[in-house]
C-alpha cells in the first residue's frame, strides 16, 4: 500500500479529533497530525463520554478513536455517534488485531481501521484516505474479496459478542473481575457471567485456562 496520499490542493484544513486514553500516544499522534499543512487537531479526549460531547460540539471532519477506552469502549462510541447520525468520519487506531476487530468496527459504522504498530506516515495516509471517502483496511481483512468474515460460519473469537471481547481483552491485561466491572460499568456478576460464556465459547475448561488464553492472545495482538 502507498505510504502517502497527496495533500489536498484546495487549501482547506481538515479538522481531526482524538479519542485516546494514553497521553503519550495521544500527544505523539497530535504532533504527527499537526505537522501536516492540511490537517489540524481541533480537540482531544481521554474517554468515550468526553469524546462524544466534544464531537457533537466541535463537529470535526474526522475522529481518531481507540478501542480500549475507560468506561465505554471505542466500539460503543462509534455506535453512539452513528445512532446520532453525526457526519464525522471515524478511523480506529488500535493495538488489537485488525483481522478480528476491523469487521466489528465497520459493522458498527466506522470508516477504517489501522493498528498502532504501523508506520506513522501510514496513519497519516489512513486519515487522508478516510477523509477522501474511502474505507481504510489492509487488503487481507476481506481475504476472499467478496464478503466479510462475519458473514461466514463463525469460529473461536468470532463467536464472542462485542462486550465479551472487551472482557477478554481486560482479562488478558491482567485485570480482575472487580477492576473490569469498574472499567466497563458492569456488575461483577455480569463480568463473571460473561467470563463463563467466553470460556465455553473458546473451549477453555476453567477461568485460569481462560486467563492464560487471554494473556497469550493480547501479547500476540501486540506483536
Amino acid at each position: 500500500m502507498a505510504k502517502l496520499l497527496k495533500k489536498q490542493s484546495t487549501g482547506e484544513t481538515r479538522r481531526i479529533f482524538l479519542v485516546e486514553d494514553h497521553p503519550v500516544f495521544r500527544d505523539g499522534l497530535s504532533k504527527l497530525i499537526g505537522a501536516e499543512t492540511d490537517l489540524t487537531v481541533c480537540g482531544e479526549a481521554g474517554d468515550a463520554r468526553q469524546g462524544l460531547k466534544a464531537i457533537i460540539k466541535l463537529k470535526p471532519d474526522l475522529a481518531v478513536v481507540d478501542l480500549g477506552l475507560p468506561g465505554k469502549s471505542g466500539l460503543e462510541l462509534i455506535k453512539e455517534i452513528r445512532a446520532l447520525k453525526l457526519s464525522v468520519k471515524l478511523l480506529v487506531v488500535s493495538m488489537f488485531d485488525e483481522a478480528l476487530y476491523a469487521q466489528r468496527v465497520l459493522r458498527a459504522g466506522g470508516d477504517g481501521y489501522i493498528m498502532k504498530q504501523e508506520d506513522p506516515q501510514e496513519i497519516v495516509f489512513a486519515i487522508r484516505d478516510v477523509l477522501a471517502g474511502h474505507i481504510y483496511v489492509t487488503d487481507d481483512v476481506f481475504a476472499d474479496g467478496e464478503k466479510p468474515a462475519a458473514e461466514k460460519k463463525p469460529a473461536g473469537l468470532d463467536l464472542l459478542t462485542d462486550s465479551e471481547l472487551e472482557v477478554l481483552e481486560w482479562l488478558g491485561q491482567g485485570k480482575s473481575a472487580a477492576e473490569i466491572s469498574k472499567t466497563l460499568n458492569l456488575s461483577e456478576t455480569e463480568v463473571n457471567s460473561q467470563s463463563q460464556s467466553i470460556a465455553k465459547k473458546l473451549k477453555q475448561k476453567n477461568l485460569n485456562a481462560l486467563i492464560r488464553y487471554a494473556v497469550c492472545w493480547v501479547e500476540d495482538s501486540r506483536k
